[in-house]
């Protein structure tokens, strides 16, 4: 077990590329991705773990159920299919359907979260 809060460091990550790499679509800048999977695999069922980035605009579609929780940096997320639009801080949590269509924008120079995914 290991806490996860604000202010607390977090750990390396290794690079994983930009998010292109990774299958969204980038609006603006070269947003650079980082990861560290604390639980499962890229290819299992169900996973946790820490992705950061860089500062920029992407838009991609959710290909798993998230919950996550910011823990460095700022990002303004938009719900595709509703329209809702909310702006995310360390502390600050959320919970989004596999398939929802999700605009980013990364405020800060970088941004990191943990999450607990499930395909």
């Amino acid at each position: 077990m290991y806490r996860i809060k604000r202010g607390e460091s977090i750990p390396e990550m290794e690079a994983l590329g930009t998010v292109a790499d990774l299958g969204a679509t980038v609006v603006e800048g070269d947003v650079r991705v980082f990861g560290l999977l604390t639980h499962g695999s890229h290819d299992s069922a169900v996973s946790a773990g820490w992705f950061g980035c860089t500062k920029g605009r992407f838009d991609m579609v959710y290909p798993c159920t998230e919950q996550a929780i910011v823990v460095e940096g700022e990002v303004t997320l938009r719900n595709g299919l509703t329209g809702e639009t909310m702006r995310y801080a360390p502390g600050d949590s959320w919970f989004v359907q596999k398939g929802t269509p999700v605009s980013w924008e990364v405020h800060s120079e970088r941004f990191v979260k943990h999450y607990f995914a499930a395909a």
